[in-house]
């Protein structure tokens, strides 16, 4: 399996604790697996050390130095993210996108991808204390107060101890719900909190109580809305044969897998039809679907009525 080049650039002045939790299981997949899964590099907008607010460093490689070859780059900033500027940052991040590099934020780390236009259009998160940032820098951005959120090329999270739980379903992800809870077990990581965590209550308050692997299926499909999973791969990284999948989905919760998966995808569009002026196919792409007129077909199956008109009536409001 191919290495992941994941890079962190620290903004100086960066929580150890955020950027420990998300570091820290990156190793320790390594260290499990026997190889590296992940090659991690820390980066820093310029200079070859990153100071957190504690005085702690991290040797770094500026990012004039540091090349495009990432899969995925995360932006750690604490403190009051607003007061920098680092037009130097803005562009190596936005080259980067051009380059098809992921990017992500973790606490205030997203008010930077924000201010440098790069989450336009796509569901966010970053550290409450930031949200009054985000809607000085543009009150239309899709900004919502969860705990972290996966949108196709972007991965943020409230910083804190949230990066664990965001790390836990990257970890998942590419390599297995088993695996991952391994990794979590060994922090001692008890509860993964879900992606929702705080603004909803847990899966297992929503859904009562579960399996082990049907939880981890749902955390696996809250976590990829926009780039809906197969059955076939849920069932592999929750650890269970389709069948075995299929059947507890039906046992537990009285419905199919992805019709399950079908209308948690739904509830998030109707959120984005009610409280944003995107357009339709814009909400249908960034809820996976494949176009408009499946994802109107299947609103109106659900909630009774087209996206249109739901849209007008909270309008006229």
């Amino acid at each position: 399996m191919t290495i992941r080049r994941i890079g962190f650039v620290l903004i100086d002045g960066y929580a150890m604790l955020s950027t420990a939790a998300a570091l820290d299981p990156l190793r320790a997949a390594n260290s499990f697996a026997g190889r590296d899964l992940y090659d991690v590099r820390i980066l820093t907008p310029e200079g070859t050390l990153a100071t957190s607010s504690l005085g702690a460093r991290f040797d770094a490689i500026p990012l004039a130095e540091a090349g495009m070859a990432f899969d995925l780059v995360f932006v750690v900033a604490g403190g009051d993210p607003m007061r920098l500027r680092l037009p130097a940052l803005d562009t190596w991040l936005r080259r980067a996108d051009r380059a098809g590099v992921e990017l992500g934020g973790i606490s205030g780390g997203a008010v930077l991808l924000a201010r440098a236009g790069l989450l336009e259009g796509r569901r966010f998160t970053v550290h409450w204390h930031h949200y009054d940032d985000i809607a000085h820098i543009d009150p239309t951005l899709l900004l919502e107060r969860k705990l972290f959120v996966i949108d196709r090329d972007r991965y943020t999270c409230a910083g804190g101890s949230a990066p664990l739980d965001m790390i836990h379903m990257l970890i998942a992800r590419d390599h297995g719900a088993r695996f991952a809870h391994e990794i979590s077990d060994w922090f001692i990581q008890a509860q993964v909190r879900p992606s929702e965590t705080p603004q909803k209550s847990s899966i297992a308050a929503r859904y009562g109580a579960l399996p082990p692997m049907v939880e981890a299926a749902l955390e696996l499909m809250e976590a990829h809305i926009a780039d809906p999973l197969s059955p076939a791969q849920l069932a592999d990284l929750a650890g269970l044969s389709e069948r075995q999948l299929q059947r507890q989905f039906n046992a537990t919760l009285g419905a199919p897998v992805m019709e399950i998966y079908r209308h948690m995808r739904l509830d998030v569009a109707r959120a984005l039809v009610q409280r944003s002026a995107l357009p339709l196919s814009e909400i249908a792409q960034m809820t996976g679907f494949a176009s408009q007129a499946h994802f109107t077909t299947r609103y109106g199956a659900r909630f009774g009525t087209p996206p249109q008109a739901d849209r007008s009536h909270v309008q006229k409001r």
